[in-house]
């Protein structure tokens, strides 16, 4: 069971009103809160490497290694990757707008090296002044170019750039990556590009089905910002080119934090469950979480007090469960 936002925010609020000390409004919270509990969710990959370090316990309850894994299992995931194929089309320029042509969307080309390519066109008197890309398609090279047919005269695009490996992209909400498997069967080996090159040029360690192996990157696609940054997985052989091919254990990051309401008759803030996220720490923490957000809460309030007591109390606590 989670800990519950609404439990939170009223126990934060009962503490700071005690002495009058001050008010934390809902986005105040909300803001805090999600920080809160990213500190809370990133300690623990360190308190699991410090635990992998020591002797741990046999005493039930007690294995501290066995502890922090429980506290990570709800952000385990075990996904599909989904593919960019090689000549994907990520910029064009209109080298000639034609004649007679009308704002479209998904509008056919033809001509270059690959199949498929969509664009979205806008225009002006009938010539096509600028088109975004709907699809990208396969199969083309730079420097290409394609038509778009249907007015008075042909408009001319050229292709700009494209992807020029096949790559596999992880699931969105990825935070750390796991386990690459392939085929549900094999565990890829993690290697760096150099690495790669020199495996690559012999034939005893060549990867093949039996032992492929992943570069892990994270790209830029085009000029636009569009996915820029978003991790890549390049697979070995080049022969393993499917989707469905490659899953991923991995561990998401959590949910922002939302304490919802609705607006009462005399303007007070009324909770309501089904807009808020609860947080996705194990209810253990919440002494933890509300002490970290009383220090926080001390720092928007002004009152040096409440900040000092808060994280003497933390302190104190990570103390006592890493010693």
């Amino acid at each position: 069971m989670a800990i519950n936002v609404n439990t939170v925010y009223q126990t934060v609020l009962s503490i700071l009103n005690k002495e009058q000390r001050g008010y934390m409004t809902p986005d105040e919270f909300n803001k805090v809160a999600t920080q809160v509990q990213l500190e809370i969710f990133e300690s623990y990959f360190n308190d699991l490497n410090q635990q992998l370090r020591v002797p741990q316990t046999n005493v039930e309850y007690a294995d501290r290694q066995k502890n922090v894994d429980e506290c990570l299992a709800i952000f385990k995931q075990f996904g599909n990757t989904f593919i960019t194929p090689a000549g994907r089309v990520l910029t064009v320029t209109v080298t000639n707008g034609g004649t007679g042509h009308s704002n479209g969307t998904n509008v056919a080309t033809s001509g270059g090296d690959g199949l498929g390519l969509t664009v979205n066109t806008t225009t002006s008197g009938g010539v096509i002044q600028s088109v975004t890309i709907a699809n990208g398609a396969s199969g083309y090279s730079a420097t290409n170019t394609v038509m778009i047919t249907g007015g008075t005269t042909d408009a001319v695009l050229t292709i700009n750039s494209v992807n020029p490996d096949l790559y596999f992209s992880v699931p969105n909400d990825l935070y750390k990556l796991g386990t690459v498997i392939y085929n549900n069967a094999v565990e890829l080996q993690k290697v760096n590009r150099n690495e790669y090159l020199y495996l690559n040029a012999s034939l005893l360690t060549k990867p093949t089905t039996d032992f492929p192996v992943y570069i892990y990157e994270r790209a830029t696609q085009g000029t636009t910002g569009n996915n820029t940054g978003s991790p890549h997985l390049y697979i070995y052989p080049s022969s393993i080119a499917s989707a469905n091919d490659i899953k991923v254990s991995y561990i998401r990051k959590p949910s922002d934090i939302v304490w919802g309401f609705s607006t009462g008759n005399l303007g007070q803030y009324l909770y309501s469950a089904s807009v808020s996220t609860q947080f996705e720490l194990i209810e253990s923490e919440q002494t933890n979480v509300i002490l970290r957000i009383l220090a926080y809460a001390g720092i928007i309030i002004k009152d040096p007090q409440v900040v000092q007591v808060a994280a003497q109390a933390v302190q104190s606590e990570q103390i006592n469960s890493k010693s």
